[in-house]
């Protein structure tokens, strides 16, 4: 088993879910699918990762409010973040704090979840940290663990 280390997926936002998985389906000349289920509702988002390609769109859930509405109105569609994975996403948590940056949620997902979200086999760990938006990353970024 290895750990991944470096640029997971970057994190575009886009209005339309559907749309977008169409879209950078096509781009990509691959498929995605929508993650079901998890926390996404909870913050107004619905989500869709393919990790082969490294990309997570999200887009936000109609007539409820989300940090990621207030994102698309000021900046549009695109680019709003990035996921990095480190060897210990605690200790990278922690050189965050240092600077200032706290963090805003974690996902820690047990193997069954894992298997139901991205398949089995794909993952025995996946931990993520969300990081505050605040300078310097002003923007969507997660700290996490993945191990294959």
């Amino acid at each position: 088993m290895g750990r991944e280390r470096g640029v997971n997926r970057v994190i575009m936002g886009v209005w339309d879910l559907d749309a977008g998985m169409q879209f950078y389906g096509d781009l990509l000349q691959t498929t995605f699918t929508e993650a079901l289920g998890g926390e996404a509702a909870s913050f107004g988002v619905r989500v869709s990762i393919n990790l082969e390609a490294g990309v997570e769109l999200v887009s936000p859930i109609e007539g409820r409010e989300s940090d990621l509405r207030a994102t698309l109105e000021q900046r549009g569609e695109g680019p709003i973040g990035v996921v990095f994975a480190v060897h210990d996403a605690d200790a990278s948590r922690d050189a965050a704090a240092t600077h200032g940056i706290g963090t805003t949620y974690t996902l820690d997902y047990d193997e069954a979840t894992i298997a139901d979200r991205y398949g089995p086999g794909s993952f025995t760990r996946f931990y993520e940290h969300f990081l505050e938006a605040k300078p310097p990353l002003n923007g969507t970024t997660l700290l996490g663990e993945f191990d294959t």
